[in-house]
């Protein structure tokens, strides 16, 4: 399954506890109603935010930060920070475009069902893991058809 690192999970929480817990999807309701869509399409464009705000940290860090360091082993260990950040910001860059592919789903009517089967995803795996596009069982599949295609 994608992999959503720590880090989006916590920003993930921050946003959730921003919006509050005056609303939150439940299985009571009609499956992509109106509300839930609201919700949904608050909860990305905060994600997206927050993430963009943490590029902008990271980018003022950069332009900031020490370009050599006098020590090698002072100057390695920098170079392995920045090189981890530079990969975490990357993913998170690809995240953002999920985020938007997401955010067309909801203008468009199809969010929260399936791309491969169009049964619904479902509230907790949406609640959880607000870009996916697949169901559990659905993702499952694809990743192994993509091993066995890998192992070939």
């Amino acid at each position: 399954m994608a992999k959503i690192s720590s880090e989006d999970i916590d920003i993930l929480e921050r946003v959730r506890d921003a919006l509050g817990a005056d609303y939150v999807p439940t299985d009571d309701e009609e499956y992509m109603s109106e509300k839930q869509l609201d919700y949904f399409r608050v909860l990305l464009l905060e994600w997206k935010r927050s993430i963009h705000s943490a590029s902008s940290a990271t980018l003022q860090s950069l332009q900031n930060g020490p370009i050599r360091d006098a020590d090698l082993n002072d100057r390695a260990s920098s170079e392995t920070d920045w090189s981890i950040e530079l990969r975490t910001r990357d993913r998170q860059r690809k995240l953002i475009s999920k985020i938007d592919s997401a955010l067309r789903l909801i203008d468009a009517g199809e969010y929260g069902y399936c791309s491969v089967t169009g049964d619904p995803i479902g509230l907790k795996r949406l609640i959880a893991r607000p870009v996916a596009t697949m169901t559990v069982e659905a993702q499952e599949a694809h990743e192994r058809r993509e091993k066995i295609s890998r192992d070939d």
